[in-house]
């Protein structure tokens, strides 16, 4: 009956919402256009979920990643209103009755509709290198390597990075320079770099602390503003500055360097 009641006007004809949906496939169309679609409008429904109404009952050649509806995969990552956004989790009730635009990720190349080429934070991953590398490889019947509580801590905000993308659409710096490694890779290798399990500082040195690192960085501040896990990269680019700087001090006054 609630249900009911939040979907329906005084006269019972059913609520909707409209939503203007970004369209483009590159090797056909000359420019992208935006379609109109009338959605009902549920409360409880996001604006994923108005995705999928439309791609069931209107239009299946609608393009557009999602997987786990649940805030934890990153996948459904497009920008709503102008604002990078999971649809998973924003809401049509924060919307309406005005209407909804959704589209791809700004900053990246579309491949077709709401689906952007992810190849360019892949790689910048990859350079970064976000994942752990031990500082003495061990054998398996050696055992796991142990961690203290109070050494998770130091690390773990930023191990809650779950790859969305959302802050690169929203950093101003990527937008005008794409070399910026940019705030998620420089936040995950943060975020290996504080593991005490971890050994391979020296060898991310060389991304992190370059020009197109986090020296790239003007601080507006907007990455960690829009994080759906507020992971706050701007405070791990900060923290990789004041390392960077702290060595180079070292290195200069020091007779045995940084280290």
């Amino acid at each position: 009956m609630a249900s009911n009641a939040a979907t329906t006007n005084g006269s019972g004809a059913e609520k909707t919402i409209t939503l203007e949906v970004f369209r483009y496939l590159p090797d056909e169309d000359s420019e992208p256009r935006y379609d109109t679609y009338e959605v009902p409008y549920k409360q409880e429904w996001v604006v994923l979920d108005a995705l999928n109404w439309i791609k069931d009952n209107v239009d299946g050649s609608l393009t557009y990643r999602w997987s786990c509806r649940m805030a934890v995969c990153g996948s459904c990552g497009m920008m709503v209103n102008g604002e990078p956004e999971l649809t998973c989790s924003s809401f049509l009730r924060d919307h309406y009755p005005n209407k909804i635009r959704v589209e791809p990720l700004s900053h990246f190349p579309v491949m077709r509709d709401l689906v952007i080429n992810m190849d360019d934070f892949m790689h910048k991953m990859e350079d970064v290198k976000t994942w752990l590398i031990p500082k003495e490889p061990r054998n398996l019947e050696d055992g796991e390597y142990r961690q203290s509580p109070a050494e998770l801590a130091e690390y773990k905000d930023f191990s809650m990075c779950i790859n969305c993308m959302l802050c690169y659409s929203a950093c101003p710096v990527y937008g005008l320079d794409s070399t910026f490694v940019g705030p998620a890779a420089l936040a995950l290798g943060q975020r290996y770099n504080l593991d005490s399990r971890d050994g391979a500082e020296d060898e991310r040195a060389d991304v992190i602390q370059s020009d197109h690192g986090v020296w790239h960085c003007t601080f507006v501040g907007a990455c960690s503003k829009v994080c759906p896990k507020s992971v706050d990269p701007a405070g791990a680019i900060q923290m990789g500055k004041v390392k960077g700087t702290t060595d180079w001090i070292k290195s200069k006054l020091l007779p045995w360097g940084s280290k």
